[in-house]
């Protein structure tokens, strides 16, 4: 039996992926070897290709308890070690949300977060940073009974008092289903860890993907984190369910919080698992496939999800059929169908997102690089054009000449001082930008909003609390992209001025929009008036866990705004780097010019030398620029898609204008 089409996919995705960092590498190198890169573009770069590095596919796996999941993903993700890896058993496997990825910079280890962090402030995301906080347990990849066993320490529990697990936001006591679970001690069983990272080198996991393995109903809505950012980050959403239980009312209000509330619903497929159960000797296979369908509709209708996103499965058969190489058992799991349509939906979307982030950082680059090379060689030709002419003139045309070199380059520089004022008065606004999105402002504005709620006490003003909340986070956004306008249009102003007055053709500024942060306020927003929906009643047992919640908001807000303040300003401090550089090379050239014109009438003798010179150097930059045409050819045909070794071999080898004429005007 060959590998599984989604190994052969992520496989090809990260053949593809590493690549295009391999040709966007050997970019920046030539670059830098042949000093045509500053350092803003060398910046850029660098982050373009630590983006490619870094770039993961997560797929987050959600369901209620005994519904399969943990061996769903043995079987669609690690048949291949030959035996289970997840451990699989009646009851409860997957107690606390568990990462599987690979970090080459860890040995194979289980990293687990002690569940006592949750009587401390502080998210999973922050506790993350703090290294001394998580255990770690060696994982011996060689053995799989013996990952199997470590594996076992994600379901390991602790029986504590009630009242602990009630300071952890893991007990209510006016609950009565949880307080049936109080034993004869006074004590209840929780998780003994948080959160788990499984560092594991699997070929998949080494390609990029993570998978998330997450615990039921009541540890996901303890864990307000999973709702408002580890499964909404997922690129593809696994919803489990059972076929031998359909859809119970735990399964919908997990699909509600986790599944159809988290984001929109295209990353998102659900899973009829078991349907092994309706196997029958005594029904035909049309019978069976008949009662499939009917639970199919039952699925699509109550979920309200396209029964094309709905996909009936035996994992466990799967799983199987994979390890005995039954390929007949592994039709009839219905596994592959699975599995193709994971590849579908998760690779293609995150090809498309790296490849357009990727070509525009580089084709950014790359044109403001050949527009410096393009002045460079207009001014080399138009010197070259001025010292033939000198062939057989006499001295004082020489000197004129220098006359004329030095009043351009005078000239010149009472232009270039445009770009020192632009810079002060872009500094300013920048500043004004910049400040509304600091911390200090989301910090009082959070505990204001906790102090209104504390007051309030009711339920039904939370809602309104954190709507005022949102609003003032999104009037902050306005008020920075109403800078951002005010900043490109003083760029825009500059670039028009040099292009009138020294015929310049600049490329416009990189366009900037806030929309992006403002939709995932609203997502949150929505997340958090969902949440806040399920409290009707607030009790002494549930105000621990609203707090929690809110905390995982201002956290969420916090690194919202964060990323958008690096974001401004690296687009900020990408405006002026273009201009500032096409300045300095054009007083090079000036320079050179009148310094060359000098030698000239120090030494006429030398005139002839000094043709031969700027011809010779003309000439490299000519090269210079049929060389960044080539590479730039090559990124953009490796970006979409495979190239045969023997063009990137050639293109890699030597400049190859043809090509990159024939790509560039495609």
């Amino acid at each position: 039996m060959q590998m599984a089409e989604i190994a052969g996919s992520f496989e090809q995705y990260g053949a593809w992926r590493d690549a295009l960092a391999g040709a966007v590498g050997d970019l920046r190198q030539w670059l830098l070897e042949h000093k045509l890169l500053d350092a803003d573009a060398s910046r850029r770069l660098a982050v373009a290709l630590q983006r490619l590095a870094e770039d993961k596919l997560i797929v987050a796996v959600v369901a209620e308890f005994s519904r399969g999941k943990s061996e769903l993903i043995n079987a669609i993700f690690f048949a291949d070690c030959g035996q289970r890896i997840l451990p699989t058993s009646a009851g409860r496997t997957t107690m606390c949300p568990t990462e599987l990825m690979y970090d080459a910079a860890l040995p194979p280890c289980i990293r687990a977060l002690p569940i006592e962090t949750r009587a401390r402030p502080g998210s999973t995301s922050e506790f993350r940073k703090l290294a001394d906080e998580w255990y770690t347990f060696p994982v011996d990849p060689t053995s799989a009974e013996g990952m199997l066993q470590a594996f076992r320490l994600v379901s390991e529990t602790v029986r504590v008092p009630a009242e602990q697990a009630q300071s952890y936001g893991l007990f209510d006591p006016d609950d009565p289903d949880q307080r049936s679970g109080i034993d004869a001690e006074g004590k209840v069983e929780i998780s003994r860890w948080r959160h788990a990272v499984i560092n594991f080198p699997h070929p998949l996991l080494k390609q990029g993907l993570v998978v998330l393995d997450t615990p039921g109903l009541n540890a996901i809505g303890a864990e307000p984190e999973l709702t408002l950012s580890l499964v909404p980050s997922a690129h593809a959403v696994l919803f489990v369910l059972a076929a031998d239980t359909g859809v119970t009312k735990s399964d919908l209000d997990m699909w509600r919080m986790v599944a159809r509330d988290s984001a929109a619903t295209e990353n998102h497929i659900a899973v009829l698992n078991k349907i092994d159960g309706l196997w029958d000797g005594l029904k035909t296979a049309a019978e069976i496939d008949a009662e499939v369908q009917r639970q199919i509709g039952v699925v699509s209708h109550r979920l309200e999800l396209a029964r094309e996103r709905i996909f009936a499965v035996s994992a466990q058969k799967g799983l199987v059929a994979k390890l005995t190489r039954d390929a007949r058992l592994l039709a009839a799991s219905r596994l592959p169908v699975l599995e193709n349509a994971l590849v579908e939906l998760l690779v293609p979307a995150k090809q498309d997102i790296v490849r357009s982030q990727t070509l525009a950082t580089v084709e950014r680059v790359v044109d403001e690089i050949r527009q410096s090379l393009a002045v460079r060689e207009r001014g080399m030709v138009e010197q070259l054009f001025e010292m033939r002419a000198l062939q057989g003139k006499n001295r004082g045309s020489i000197e004129r000449m220098l006359a004329r070199a030095r009043a351009e380059a005078a000239e010149f520089e009472q232009v270039a001082r445009k770009v020192v004022a632009t810079r002060f008065v872009l500094n300013k606004i920048a500043a004004q930008a910049l400040a509304q999105l600091k911390r200090e402002h989301l910090k009082q504005r959070a505990n204001d909003s906790r102090e209104r709620m504390r007051k309030a006490w009711l339920p039904s003003s939370f809602g309104a609390i954190i709507g005022e909340f949102f609003d003032r986070l999104r009037g902050d956004l306005r008020q920075v992209n109403e800078r951002i306008v005010e900043m490109e249009k003083m760029i825009a102003g500059v670039q028009a001025s040099f292009g009138q007055e020294l015929g310049w053709s600049l490329t416009q500024p990189m366009p900037f929009s806030v929309d992006p942060y403002l939709a995932e306020l609203d997502r949150l927003q929505e997340l958090a008036k969902a949440q806040f929906g399920t409290f009707t009643v607030l009790t002494h047992g549930k105000w621990g866990l609203i707090e929690r919640f809110v905390e995982t908001v201002v956290a969420k807000s916090r690194d919202l705004l964060v990323a958008a303040e690096r974001d401004v300003e690296a687009w900020i401090g990408s405006l002026l780097p273009p201009i500032e550089a096409q300045v300095r090379e054009q007083r090079a050239q000036l320079s050179r010019r009148a310094e060359s014109v000098q030698k000239i009438r120090d030494a006429q003798d030398s005139l002839e030398g000094g043709i031969a010179e700027l011809e010779a150097t003309l000439a490299v930059v000519r090269d210079e620029l049929d060389t960044l045409k080539a590479k730039i050819a090559r990124t953009r045909l490796l970006a979409g898609g495979a190239v045969p070794e023997a063009t990137a071999a050639a293109m890699t080898e030597a400049p190859a204008p043809a090509v990159a004429e024939a790509v560039l005007a495609h």
